[in-house]
């Protein structure tokens, strides 16, 4: 017999109200489905997911996509004025660890000719005075030979104004590099700066001829941002003035006592390490840190003297000192191995042709 119990009606009136203006998420029973939605039947797809559901999912999608977005931006826009190194100082106010510098691993660099604050390796530097809106300003040109004499400059930013904030690259402000224009009587100074921007420092040259005087610094604008640049300006002392011939291209160098080699051929536009060894007589040398390393290499191309100024990896005591050499184009050039033992830095000179 078929069920005759009797069917109770549906809510009328007040308890049809109160079911009506509970909240949907109050009318899950214990099994979690709704009492006001049909259950799943076989063979038919589910019912979607209720709003308890959906809203954890859009929470949890919107806090993904906020990571993602995140992430992205601040790869894209590392933000104004990104360091390049370490934090930068004011010239004449250094403090420690307060030198434009390169995290572990990044090797060594070479200062050219700045773009968007960064030199770009395949290009020579210092072969204008003026480049990345800042501009090189001699006080005089004209120096007698062979008499000591003194070498005053500003640095103008775009607006002519004088330069007083320099970023501390390598335990100096401001790298001055003199050389006669057939690449003999090279000089590495390091001027000093008065209030107003002068930069100034005692320089003979020793003999008549054209000369050039390279400038290397990382200028500070006012919003922090660092810029890197090398400079050239021609200097003159009158006189009889009898270029000497490079000499012939070579691997090792004496100087003073103690023999200089190097391993490596440098390319045009590719990175190639140069390793340099100090030694007297059959043992290293005991190299002393000059500038904040173990040596310096500055390279000058013959003819139009586009300038490289580059910095070793770091490296224990002992070692080759290694720099990676880009060529910014064939030629041959004069490079100049600054070194300090007891005390005294000395310059290793080499002749070299990339063909």
């Amino acid at each position: 017999m078929a069920d005759q119990r009797p069917v109770p009606p549906p809510p009328t009136g007040e308890g049809r109200s109160a079911v009506a203006d509970r909240d949907p998420h109050d009318l899950l029973d214990r099994s979690g489905v709704r009492p006001d939605r049909p259950a799943a039947v076989e063979g038919l797809p589910p019912a979607g997911p209720d709003r308890a559901t959906l809203r954890l999912a859009l929470t949890v999608g919107g806090l993904v996509l906020a990571v993602l977005l995140g992430f992205g931006l601040g790869r894209a826009n590392p933000g104004p004025g990104a360091p390049t190194g370490g934090a930068a100082t004011t010239a004449g106010a250094a403090t420690p660890g307060g030198e434009h510098s390169h995290a572990p691993g990044t090797g060594a660099h070479q200062h050219g000719s700045a773009v968007a604050g960064q030199p770009d390796p395949a290009e020579a530097g210092g072969l204008a005075v003026a480049s990345a809106g800042y501009t090189l300003a001699p006080v005089g040109t004209a120096f007698t030979a062979g008499r000591p004499g003194e070498f005053r400059f500003r640095i103008r930013d775009a607006a002519a104004r004088p330069v007083t904030r320099f970023a501390v690259v390598h335990d100096k402000p401001m790298h001055l590099i003199v050389v006669r224009r057939d690449l003999t009587g090279y000089q590495h100074l390091h001027p000093t700066m008065a209030a107003d921007g002068t930069w100034s420092v005692p320089l003979t040259l020793a003999e008549p001829g054209a000369w050039r005087a390279y400038a290397d610094f990382t200028a500070l604008a006012d919003d922090g941002r660092q810029t890197a640049a090398t400079l050239g300006v021609d200097l003159v002392a009158p006189g009889d003035y009898r270029p000497r011939p490079l000499p012939a291209p070579a691997t090792t160098a004496t100087v003073d006592g103690f023999t200089v080699d190097y391993r490596g051929t440098p390319k045009v536009g590719t990175a190639v390490p140069l390793a340099f060894r100090v030694r007297t007589g059959d043992a290293p040398a005991a190299l002393e840190r000059y500038l904040g390393a173990y040596g310096h290499l500055v390279a000058l191309r013959e003819g139009d003297l586009g300038y490289l100024h580059v910095h070793p990896e770091p490296a224990p005591a002992g070692d080759p000192v290694t720099f990676w050499l880009t060529a910014p184009g064939p030629g041959r050039y004069r490079l100049y191995l600054d070194f300090q033992v007891a005390g005294e830095v000395r310059t290793a000179e080499f002749t070299l042709t990339v063909g």
